[in-house]
């Protein structure tokens, strides 16, 4: 049996699911390879009667065929029943089949990449409602389950139809990538012993991407490990990103577009700023591709303190597109050691950092919990001072705005070694803690917080200035 690592509400939800007294119809939804279809086959493996997985970019006939030969799998016949003329026909032979297939116990049935199921004119989309309406919605023991990495499809086409399907979704899951306490687990799980430092790295490069984490090998650094999936000569992630963006979304050249402009801001891009740097014509698409981006957790929303939703930044948070774009799209330097001499460079600083950065507003709930703070009301954004000319700037990379009258100013730094806090870095701090003040004429009490790996070394600039500290081990807990 395999294990599943994590997940633990969603498999509750499942479970919920499964146990209820009425039929259900469960969307789950995430990125390529993020492991929907591995947490539905193992968490229902012996309710499981049915899977059809729709075929990247096949013609209807196609996709009826393969539907015959998915009911041969669950019939366990010799020969594949008649390929249906339709996708009505194709209903029918279901609903045939479920008649025997339906004891005392509930079942469970999958239809996994439902958007490629869904081919331009087939009538799958309607058939499928009629079929839940009028055969699956009625007998309690039938839970049906659609899976989709095009997850703003699911919930356009489905979560929020205004037709057959309307409001007929009973249950929603979007998976999202491992946490790093959940790749901890993983690659434990896989026999991997790295320390966190290295893990970390890992992250950095790859996220919490279960079929990228699939790639590490026991006995190899982080470093040799990066090498090997990313700048060898056959590299499994070399050429990952070609077909990641193709398979999710039709025209998919607008979004990498998109995630190539993020790619070059780590502060984020408004909705302007996104249509100026990629040369769009302004229009309501604009706002579903990034709408579509963003439901399928490649980039996420931000809006700056003190703000409006008008003023909402975008920021590219995969981490694997950010670090094909920045070290692997167009290199020059591959094969062994590779990594090693790029981990010396400048471009490598700023990388780490802005990943770090990335991780960090992503582990928040570990972070309020190192803090003090996990059962207090928080709302989180970044802020950036407004400059009047010849004015230094100032930014705060994370804002912990807490019900309590307080604020969390974090400066996150990532370091190799203990942080250490100089005069001259002192003095940037005092000045961000003394803009915002005036910025924005809060009257909560302000405390600067540091989020590093190691943590802040001790000495005369550190006492009394950093009230609160969070280290990288306080990231890989709940």
């Amino acid at each position: 049996m395999n294990e599943i690592i994590g997940r633990i509400e969603e498999k509750s939800l499942l479970t919920e699911a499964l146990t209820s007294r009425e039929a259900e119809l469960i969307a789950v939804y995430g990125r390529r390879r993020i492991g929907k279809t591995y947490l539905i086959r193992n968490h229902f493996r012996k309710q499981l009667v049915f899977e059809l997985t729709g075929v990247h970019d096949a013609t209807l006939s196609n996709q009826l065929n393969n539907f015959s030969l998915a009911l041969q799998e669950a019939m366990g016949i010799a020969v594949p029943p008649a390929v249906p003329s339709s996708w009505i026909d194709a209903f029918q032979l279901l609903s045939n089949y479920l008649r025997t297939a339906i004891k005392k116990e509930p079942v469970v049935l999958l239809f996994d990449e439902m958007p490629w199921l869904s081919t331009a004119r087939s009538g799958f989309l309607q058939a499928f409602a009629h079929w839940w309406n009028t055969v699956a919605s009625r007998n309690p023991l039938i839970k049906v389950v659609i899976c989709g990495s095009a997850a703003s499809w699911i919930i356009r086409k489905v979560i929020n139809d205004r037709g057959g399907l309307h409001n007929r979704v009973t249950k929603r899951i979007r998976l999202l990538p491992f946490t790093l306490e959940e790749t901890e687990h993983y690659l434990r799980y896989l026999g991997v012993q790295l320390d966190r430092f290295q893990i970390l790295q890992l992250y950095m490069a790859m996220g919490g991407i279960p079929h990228y984490l699939k790639q590490v090998k026991r006995g190899e650094s982080a470093a040799q490990l990066i090498d090997r999936c990313f700048f060898a000569k056959n590299a499994p992630l070399k050429t990952e990103f070609k077909e990641l963006y193709k398979s999710l979304f039709a025209n998919s050249a607008n979004h990498e577009a998109i995630i190539r402009a993020l790619s070059k801001k780590a502060k984020g891009l408004s909705r302007a700023e996104i249509i100026e740097e990629c040369g769009f014509k302004t229009g309501g698409w604009v706002t579903e591709i990034i709408d579509e981006l963003e439901q399928s957790g490649f980039i996420t929303q931000y809006i700056p303190f003190g703000r409006t939703f008008r003023d909402t930044l975008y920021k590219l948070t995969d981490e694997y597109s950010h670090f094909y774009l920045k070290f692997i799209e167009g290199a020059r330097a591959t094969g062994t050691g590779t990594w090693l001499k790029i981990s010396q460079s400048s471009s490598y600083t700023s990388w780490s950092g802005f990943a770090f950065e990335s991780i960090c507003q992503k582990h928040v709930d570990p972070i309020k919990k190192a803090i003090g703070i996990a059962a207090v009301y928080t709302e989180v954004s970044t802020w950036r001072s407004m400059l009047a000319k010849g004015e230094k700037g100032a930014q705060i990379d994370l804002l912990l705005d807490r019900a309590d009258h307080c604020i969390n100013l974090c400066e996150i730094k990532f370091s190799a070694e203990e942080f250490v806090i100089d005069k001259k870095y002192a003095a940037e701090l005092d000045y961000k803690v003394q803009r915002f003040k005036e910025q924005t004429g809060t009257r909560k009490s302000i405390f600067p917080t540091m989020i590093t790996t190691y943590g802040v070394r001790k000495n005369l600039h550190s006492t009394g200035r950093v009230i609160a500290e969070v280290t990288m081990d306080d990231l890989f807990s709940k």
